[in-house]
């Protein structure tokens, strides 16, 4: 099993005590910023790791999936129809089982001290914390709640009757996906962009990233990293 690593924060940002604070929106990708690693490929992992799946061909694809990821390349649409396969082909009970014993095996090992202070840091100024990720709602929903954020956007997979069906419902949260994500959330729940932080590690997020008025590339990619330091983007890391 893998475990992950720790994370830092910053000096006070003089932007966090804008008269306008409890109205400010803070975004947050999960995967490689608030956590010390990708939940969606360790899950994969777990998988192989406890015999769930079939070792060889599973890890290989997982393993491909994720280098596609990283290099802007992923059909998001081959790799949900991968992912949630193991979902469909389980019980609800074994589900649950074995995300609990994921989360405390490898999800708590990847949280990171300086991510939960920045969280702190915007909770404190009653701004209101939002994940956004690609990563799918079965695994990340458990995530969400030990962050303690206020809400989570997230790829939803079907359920019929109480059980997955292996297919996705709505629009996943990717790319461009969570732009539409967000927008159509924003709908119920209205904020100011201009004044909103968007947190991410990666440059598939550049879409949303330039959305919104606070960019923060967080132990960025090389691509975003370059890009952040052009266009004059607050850089980070929360890692030590």
């Amino acid at each position: 099993m893998r475990s992950c690593h720790p994370l830092v924060l910053q000096s006070r940002d003089p932007k966090f005590t804008s008269e306008n604070s409890r109205l400010s929106l803070a975004i947050f990708d999960l995967d490689n910023t608030l956590l010390a690693g990708d939940s969606d490929h360790a899950w994969g992992q777990y998988l192989v790791d406890q015999g769930i799946v079939d070792a060889e061909t599973y890890k290989k694809a997982n393993d491909r999936f994720m280098q596609e990821y990283l290099d802007g390349l992923l059909d998001m649409n081959q790799y949900l129809e991968f992912s949630l396969a193991p979902l469909a082909a389980n019980s609800m009970e074994d589900l649950l089982r074995w995300r609990q014993d994921f989360v405390e095996t490898c999800v708590i090992p990847m949280m990171l001290p300086k991510a939960q202070a920045l969280l702190e840091q915007h909770r404190q100024q009653g701004h209101y914390l939002l994940i956004i990720t690609a990563t799918n709602r079965f695994i990340t929903e458990p995530i969400a709640e030990l962050l303690g954020v206020d809400e989570l956007i997230a790829t939803d997979p079907e359920m019929v009757d109480g059980a997955y069906t292996g297919r996705v419902q709505g629009t996943p949260s990717f790319r461009e996906g969570k732009v539409i994500r967000l927008q159509n959330w924003l709908k119920e729940n209205p904020h100011d962009l201009s004044q909103a932080w968007f947190y991410s590690d990666s440059h598939n997020d550049l879409p949303l990233l330039e959305q919104v008025g606070n960019p923060v590339a967080v132990d960025a990619d090389q691509t975003l990293h370059s890009l952040a330091v052009e266009r004059g983007w607050k850089v980070i890391s929360l890692r030590d």
